[in-house]
């Protein structure tokens, strides 16, 4: 399966994520807090090399949150392989967590997914994933971070602003050791 059909794009998908916590960063703050890689596909909006990424072939429960701020984005249970070489969702966590833009780069029709609190590229959304969506979120392993459950939850817990700071404080103490 290769990229395919894209989704429409409705007046809601432009403004579904509007009452979203937001993170605003500059370049170098970003460079500070995420890997070179991951500063490439987020923030340049660049993409993995297909059967490359870390998260391809996980089978844990759990959450995968945006490399970049903690969000979360997808979860195992939406997750399914697609055997195009990305890990694929045929949803996301909570529609307020992602922004869905038409991206016309390369000559291609396409539209891009973006996290909603940090605008961090993520991927591409097409139109040929499995029911009930029938949407395929083909997502950049190094946009994402995976936490694991540690009890399989009841359902999606709302956005929680200070595990995003703690998730953000991390990543800065990490990238000042290194």
């Amino acid at each position: 399966m290769t990229c395919g059909t894209a989704p429409v794009l409705t007046d809601n998908d432009a403004t579904q994520s509007d009452t979203i916590l937001r993170i605003v960063k500059s370049n170098r703050e970003w460079k500070k807090v995420l890997s070179p890689e991951a500063y490439r596909i987020l923030r340049q909006k660049g993409t993995e090399r297909a059967f490359t990424g870390k998260w391809l072939n996980n089978t844990q429960e759990g959450d995968y949150v945006c490399a970049a701020c903690g969000s979360v984005l997808f979860t195992s249970n939406e997750k399914f392989k697609s055997g195009t070489g990305w890990p694929s969702f045929y949803d996301v966590a909570d529609k307020g967590r992602v922004k869905l833009k038409g991206d016309r780069s390369w000559g291609m029709s396409r539209v891009e997914v973006l996290c909603a609190t940090c605008d961090g590229h993520l991927g591409h959304v097409f139109g040929d994933g499995p029911a009930p969506t029938g949407q395929r979120y083909c997502i950049n392993s190094a946009a994402l971070d995976f936490k694991k459950y540690e009890t399989k939850p009841e359902g999606i817990a709302k956005q929680d602003t200070n595990a995003v700071d703690t998730h953000l404080q991390t990543k800065i103490d990490t990238r000042i050791a290194e």
